[in-house]
């Protein structure tokens, strides 16, 4: 079984997701771009091959138990351990807390936390055997603040927040490197764009946060020396106030 990197949550070539797999494969790990459109995930796998990665696209709804369940099984199939896992999958939206309907507020905790739980637990249970692994969660400003009008999606965070803490302290002494990140800004992407396109443009070029940049740090946090880990890191443009 060869170690590869299995990265959750793989959207548009220009998104976080996207990225990371180009990282990890640039770091000689086997690739699997997981998401929702296999149109998608297979683009970004088609393009690490074309520059000499590895990478096999993998179709998964992550907040669903058993497909996320299946798309380790398919990694094992095709002889991959999991030595790096990323979940980036997330769902924000702007309301009201007296406007967020129930299903609502329980869809952005299924994208912001459950689905983090669903990877972790496929992703530990495989990494346990070989006694190391990486798992990185993704998190936000609001993992940190909730303000409106997106209290619901900070209640989501917080969660993943606390979800990521109790895997560090319960899986870190058996050698599993367990990392949140908070990406305190606006990531440089579709997504950004086309849903935040006012924001987008308040920031300027020196106010977003490029991908591949937190591609970069993605992948220190994986080869960081275990007597020397970092649990939870921030990022942010230099211009970012904080």
């Amino acid at each position: 079984m060869s170690p590869a990197a299995v990265v959750v949550g793989v959207g548009p070539e220009t998104g976080l997701g996207a990225a990371l797999a180009h990282r990890f494969a640039q770091g000689g790990l086997a690739v699997f771009p997981v998401g929702r459109t296999e149109a998608r995930v297979r683009h970004v796998a088609r393009q690490i091959e074309r520059l000499g990665g590895r990478a096999h696209a993998l179709v998964a709804d992550a907040t669903d138990p058993d497909q996320v369940a299946a798309l380790f099984a398919g990694v094992e199939s095709l002889g991959h351990v999991p030595a790096l896992v990323t979940c980036t999958v997330d769902l924000n939206r702007k309301a009201p807390l007296l406007e967020t309907t129930p299903e609502d507020f329980e869809a952005l905790w299924r994208a912001n936390c459950f689905a983090a739980f669903l990877v972790a637990r496929e992703a530990i249970r495989r990494m346990l055997p070989q006694g190391r692994g990486t798992l990185i969660l993704t998190g936000a400003s609001a993992s940190l603040r909730a303000r409106p009008p997106f209290t619901a999606f900070a209640a989501a965070k917080f969660a993943l927040r606390a979800l990521a803490q109790g895997l560090a302290r319960e899986y870190g002494p058996r050698g599993i490197h367990v990392a949140h990140v908070v990406i305190d800004g606006v990531l440089d992407g579709e997504r950004a764009r086309r849903q935040f396109p006012e924001l987008v443009a308040a920031k300027g070029a020196e106010g977003l946060i490029r991908p591949a940049s937190v591609a970069e740090c993605f992948w220190q946090l994986h080869c960081q020396p275990q007597d020397a880990w970092t649990h939870e890191l921030d990022l942010r443009p230099a211009t970012e106030s904080f």
